[in-house]
């Protein structure tokens, strides 16, 4: 049984996705600091701290609802991400770097999705 959030591998990840988008929003246009920049890092910082929050929660059902937070919160990130990339902000980042923040993303949603379904089909079965 898991006794701290640290032990989660999707928080490990989702931290790691965090690290990630600071670093690519440091070559994001100046103007962007407190716009787009500002909003990539809240998104960003949102995933793990739910995570966290929502564990040391004493109910499975509140772990839910921490850990739907957490996906809405990737799903902006993604979508704040897409947009930073179709007005050309990373043209100055390092593909591969680009590469990981959204491989990250994506495994971290999966995570999140197969976790959340795993607390449900335990703390709620369907009976047949």
């Amino acid at each position: 049984m898991i006794k701290n959030f640290k032990e989660l591998i999707v928080w490990q990840k989702a931290m790691d996705l965090a690290a990630g988008v600071y670093t690519l929003t440091k070559y994001l246009p100046k103007e962007e600091t407190y716009g787009l920049s500002d909003q990539m890092r809240r998104a960003a910082v949102s995933i793990p701290s739910n995570i966290a929050e929502g564990q040391a929660r004493q109910s499975s059902k509140e772990f839910l609802q921490f850990l739907c937070i957490a996906r809405g919160s990737r799903a902006e990130l993604e979508t704040q991400l897409l947009l930073a990339k179709r007005l050309g902000y990373f043209e100055r980042v390092p593909q591969q770097r680009i590469d990981l923040v959204f491989q990250l993303s994506d495994e971290v949603s999966r995570m999140l999705y197969t976790l959340t379904t795993k607390i449900s089909v335990a703390e709620f079965p369907t009976s047949h």
